[in-house]
């Protein structure tokens, strides 16, 4: 691995929380021993004869403010309340994140728990997560939960695995990453009422760490399991994240689309600019990828770096280059687009110059969203948000600006506290400061193809991953993002999506 010193942009949180994260290293024998006391669990606690109606089951999306995706979102709870209508059962509760707090970590779910404890566990039996894409076939879950007594403290839902040791998730269980199960949000995931209210009494014991959220459905998974003192992942078959036009689904309480949005015709190309960051030491090494990978389905780009380099070009914006963080050069950046570019260019995208990205893809799924409103785009993280931090887009993904918010956010005059400190996390305090929420999608990546579980990937079409650690950034790219007709993602040929729930 390239020595994290190296980098000459800013280093992700992800890197600076890893010293502090080994020191919490977790034995691997003791997982395994969790793992088999939580199967024994398991045999001895699924019945077929548990009466569960509907109305005990709390459903809850992990919704957004922004507004296409709180649209999507509300079509997915008619789609549930008009399944629990035809069965003609008493109507669930269906509660969106995003309207239940305001608080900017709602969406890291921990918080909402006190919140379910009091308010339904004496009439409910379980809550069930999904996302906004996920496809639930009501009578087969009601089906699948039955089998588990709800009186016993259940995690439900479809087991993931890291393959790898991996710099997501702090490297933890390194001598043997598959032993640690966490579930794959798409396919839903359930916990039970008991598990529920001792969550919430921990909570209220030990409030959370005011540290970084980066991979929720891992973390998650980890606060749970609470090494050892609480229960491991139980795998659920039926929840599934196989395409709805699968045969497979026909046993699947739950499935997921694979999608890539479109909202209408893609945004144009002169509507989106993209800005590189780079660096003198850099640009032997990392320019000539992006040249030979993406750049050609970018109209309008420009390399920054802190030297003039007219075979590239590079601009150099006088803001001198440091090691750390390069907010100073981000926010000139955001200063030249709003300065020098047309008013119909309505999207920035900041790239690093080692981040692989499809900016053919990237214009679908801007289809989907209001340029007139403040968007902030990109994989979503989170700094303290157990103490009243806040979320941010995690730079090497990828982050996208719609004009609104670059105008929003330079009217403002919230600013870097040092050329140096973390772009990424500056911007995340300015708009949350600002009242604007960031906006998460899945198909930004912050590491490499790699990182990620197969079966985790296997339900997207991605937008970028970031680093060329250990790999061959151009065959990753031609395997992952490469514009329709040279596609292979997972097998597949690209896979538009303009459904109606």
């Amino acid at each position: 691995m390239r020595p994290l010193s190296g980098r000459c942009f800013g280093v992700p949180a992800v890197i600076a929380l890893l010293t502090c994260s080994l020191a919490s290293a977790i034995d691997a024998e003791d997982v395994k021993k969790d793992a088999k006391n939580s199967q024994n669990l398991g045999k001895s606690g699924t019945s077929n004869k548990n009466d569960l109606d509907l109305k005990e089951v709390v459903f809850v999306i992990q919704s957004q403010s922004n507004s296409f995706h709180a649209e999507r979102a509300k079509q997915l709870e008619q789609n549930i309340l008009k399944q629990a209508a035809d069965l003609t059962q008493e109507l669930p509760r269906v509660l969106l994140v995003h309207l239940l707090d305001k608080h900017d970590g709602a969406w890291t779910i921990l918080p909402l728990l006190p919140h379910f404890s009091t308010s339904f566990s004496r009439n409910s039996s379980w809550v069930f997560f999904c996302e906004e894409e996920t496809r639930i076939h009501i009578p087969k879950l009601l089906e699948t939960l039955r089998r588990y007594d709800p009186s016993k403290e259940w995690f439900l839902g479809k087991a993931l695995h890291d393959e790898q040791s991996t710099i997501i998730h702090h490297y933890a269980f390194a001598e043997d990453p598959t032993i640690f199960k966490f579930p794959d949000f798409a396919a839903g995931w359930a916990l039970s009422f008991p598990l529920i209210n001792k969550l919430t009494k921990r909570l209220k014991s030990e409030s959370l760490k005011s540290d970084f959220t980066i991979d929720l459905k891992h973390e998650i998974a980890l606060y749970i399991w609470d090494k050892g003192n609480g229960p491991h992942l139980t795998s659920v078959p039926e929840f599934c994240t196989d395409d709805m036009s699968s045969p497979k689904t026909t046993s699947c309480a739950t499935m997921f689309r694979t999608f890539l949005p479109l909202c209408g015709n893609p945004v144009k190309e002169m509507a989106v600019f993209v800005a590189v960051k780079t660096c003198k030491k850099f640009h032997d090494d990392r320019i000539p990828i992006v040249k030979q990978t993406w750049e050609s389905q970018a109209s309008l780009i420009e390399y920054y770096s802190d030297y003039s380099e007219s075979s590239i070009p590079t601009i150099d914006l006088g803001v001198p280059n440091t090691e750390r963080g390069h907010c100073g050069k981000t926010f000139a950046i955001l200063e030249r687009f709003l300065n020098h570019s047309s008013d119909t260019t309505t999207w920035l995208v900041i790239v690093d110059d080692d981040t692989l990205i499809s900016i053919s893809r990237l214009r679908n799924l801007l289809s989907c969203y209001d340029s007139s409103e403040p968007v902030f785009l990109g994989e979503r993280y989170g700094y303290g948000l157990g103490t009243g931090g806040y979320s941010y887009i995690t730079g090497g993904g990828g982050m996208v600006f719609s004009r609104e918010a670059v105008q929003r956010l330079l009217d403002s005059k919230c600013r870097c506290y040092s050329n140096d400190a973390p772009d990424d996390m500056v911007l995340g305090m300015c708009f949350s400061g600002l009242g604007i929420p960031v906006t998460h999608s899945p198909l930004f990546h912050q590491a490499r193809p790699i990182d990620y579980p197969k079966d985790y990937l296997s339900h997207q079409v991605p937008i970028s991953f970031h680093k060329h650690w250990n790999i061959d950034p151009i065959k990753a790219y031609f395997t992952w993002l490469a514009p329709s007709g040279e596609d292979v993602t997972s097998g597949r040929k690209q896979t538009l999506y303009k459904e109606e729930l």
